[in-house]
């Protein structure tokens, strides 16, 4: 990484541009040299070479004066541009300005018009939050900038990523607990369990298990042998394959799968394990729209006008 933060690219840069500059004004008055004269017929040199129905002739003659002080122009006004602002590699330009003090200056800005209204919301319980149809929309505009990139715009989630519309939580899905996977993130890893398994046989056994547990379509006998191998996994996902929100194993038991309920799927998860990262938001987005947001996200598998009213 190092490597694309040397001075070097900054000197590459400053030569690319000044010679992209150069040549075409080199060119430009190369091109202005070249005059036509007046006539009827095409001047010796100004034509293509190439004529058709006999008489239709193609023509290479220079651009138009005023189209040609049009190119000059642009070129001055770019030498212009890169004196005042920056464009050259390291060089800041004249006038100072950056495009991370005019980003600032917006959320300064930002802050001191919608701040007030985010610190009403922070002193409000959550639940009362979810049910404010002002905050609602807020978080739902945070939710669609933020997080359907992953869950999608309905945050039914995806392959991979959860979804936020059910009553299934890998961590739990109280508001506060939200609220906390939000602002700090979630690391979630289950390691390859082949080798502790056993062979592939017994890989093939345990997904069966696992597919049982949940009532889903099986192999009885392989599952009856798997059962005794699922000793592995019960560390995690605990005896009857129920989870544990304390550190974000899923349930088994039910028929809600993150990465897919097939049996190939399962025998994946086995062999290769899962790594799953969600981002903390808390640093960029600050606590009070992480509160308003949270509020959306378990407004989303709640009903937060009763919720409220408890």
């Amino acid at each position: 990484m190092a490597d694309f933060t040397s001075g070097f690219w900054n000197i590459w840069i400053i030569v690319l541009t000044v010679l992209g500059i150069l040549g075409c004004g080199l060119l430009l008055w190369q091109q202005s040299t070249w005059k036509v004269k007046k006539g009827d017929q095409p001047v010796a040199g100004s034509t293509t070479g190439h004529v058709w129905d006999e008489d239709l002739t193609e023509l290479n003659n220079p651009l138009p004066r005023w189209w040609m002080w049009m190119f000059y122009i642009t070129i001055f006004f770019s030498v212009g541009y890169l004196v005042a602002y920056p464009g050259l590699g390291n060089f800041a330009g004249t006038l100072g300005w950056q495009s991370t003090s005019e980003h600032d200056d917006d959320v300064k800005a930002a802050n001191a018009k919608y701040g007030p209204l985010f610190d009403g919301f922070m002193k409000q319980d959550l639940k009362a939050v979810a049910a404010d149809p002002q905050a609602h929309a807020i978080g739902e505009r945070l939710f669609l900038t933020y997080c359907a990139q992953c869950h999608g715009s309905d945050a039914r989630g995806n392959k991979g990523f959860p979804n936020l519309t059910d009553d299934d939580w890998l961590h739990g899905g109280a508001p506060e607990t939200i609220k906390e996977t939000i602002m700090k993130g979630r690391h979630g890893v289950m390691p390859p369990m082949a080798a502790a398994v056993g062979s592939d046989k017994d890989v093939d056994n345990v997904a069966n298990y696992v597919l049982s547990l949940s009532e889903s379509t099986h192999d009885p006998i392989k599952a009856e042998l798997g059962k005794s191998k699922f000793g592995a996994c019960m560390a995690c996902h605990g005896a009857g394959g129920r989870g544990n929100q304390a550190i974000g194993a899923p349930n088994l038991s039910d028929k809600i799968w993150l990465y897919g309920g097939s049996i190939d799927t399962i025998k994946e998860t086995i062999n290769k394990g899962r790594d799953n990262t969600m981002p903390a938001f808390g640093e960029f987005l600050g606590e009070p729209k992480v509160h308003v947001l949270a509020a959306y996200v378990w407004s989303l598998s709640n009903r937060p006008s009763n919720a409220a009213a408890k």
